[in-house]
């Protein structure tokens, strides 16, 4: 059986339930790389460009773990998974730069999507992809149209209030002292990797606090915010972190809102500003995180506790 490594690194937590039932359902065994530890997170900094973001550096570690654990790795080169929309450009030379940075790696399973004109180079994608694996067009449409079938009820799961890794295991909802709230924004590779995000989640939880994040709002809500953006946003990252924002903030749902990013992100940079600014005139509370390979867990700590402290006090007026 053939062993397909995929990192738990970047869209890792947008789509692997969707690509484990595609490859399984095409007689695969998915294997899948350890949590972020700091050996991982060393290992892909010494292969790294130093100019990278956080995120690249870990999923350079991320390959390296799975290097002798798989057959061949699955690093696809996104480009664009919405209409009219991109996703960031370290993905799109992603296999590019694994692949010359890395030595001694297995087979690279390199495939393009690019949805911005049309969905038809998703369709390559998939055919291309499951030729790997068999010559059976049919097989792989319905190993496909069974993976959309869980990718859909992986979204509706983490709609109802789970983070994906809780919507993957199959956890329930947990019952939270609502007496505080807090919006947790950013990408999803920031805020739901334990290590590099300092446990940022489950500090806020062990407080008994309710947490919202970008991935429990639908996106027929999103797009709907997004219409009225004084000018599309073309970053799907980007449009989804803004539009839940407004949501959070319109609907007066949460207390204060987090902004965790990766250090030498642009794109955060510039989303990062627009959200304060929509923040400071609803009157909503704001705090922005950044961290990088070099960030001390108890500069994050203080800052948290300092965050919540002034959500006690402001709630107690």
């Amino acid at each position: 059986m053939l062993k397909v490594g995929i990192p738990r690194a970047f869209l890792y937590y947008n789509y692997y339930p969707l690509w484990k039932t595609f490859f399984e359902e095409l007689g695969a065994k998915v294997v899948v790389s350890d949590p972020t530890t700091k050996k991982i997170l060393d290992d892909g900094v010494k292969c790294c460009v130093d100019d990278a973001c956080l995120p690249l550096k870990l999923f350079h570690g991320h390959v390296i773990n799975l290097k002798d654990k798989a057959d061949v790795i699955f690093v696809p080169r996104l480009v664009s998974v919405r209409k009219k929309e991109y996703i960031c450009p370290k993905f799109c030379g992603l296999p590019d730069m694994v692949v010359n940075n890395i030595k001694g790696l297995p087979d690279i399973l390199d495939v393009t999507v690019n949805m911005r004109s049309s969905p038809v180079s998703l369709v390559k994608a998939v055919v291309e992809t499951g030729k790997y694996f068999t010559g059976d067009c049919r097989r792989i449409y319905r190993a496909f149209g069974r993976a959309v079938d869980e990718h859909r009820e992986f979204e509706k799961r983490m709609e109802s209030g789970l983070t994906p890794l809780e919507a993957m295991e199959g956890e329930q909802n947990r019952n939270f002292n609502e007496k505080m709230t807090i919006g947790l924004i950013g990408h999803p590779y920031n805020i739901y990797d334990s290590y590099s995000s300092m446990k940022l989640l489950e500090k806020l939880r062990a407080r008994g606090i309710k947490i919202i994040t970008q991935d429990m709002i639908s996106g027929d809500i999103v797009d709907n915010i997004a219409r009225n953006f004084s000018k599309p946003m073309f970053w799907s990252f980007g449009k989804k972190i803004m539009a839940s924002a407004g949501y959070m903030t319109e609907n007066r749902l949460v207390d204060g809102i987090i902004y965790l990013v990766a250090f030498g992100c642009g794109l955060d940079a510039l989303v990062g500003d627009l959200v304060e600014r929509k923040l400071r005139k609803a009157g909503i509370p704001f705090c922005f995180l950044t961290v990088d390979e070099h960030t001390g867990e108890a500069g994050i700590d203080t800052r948290i506790e300092a965050f919540i402290d002034m959500l006690e006090r402001r709630n107690a007026v």
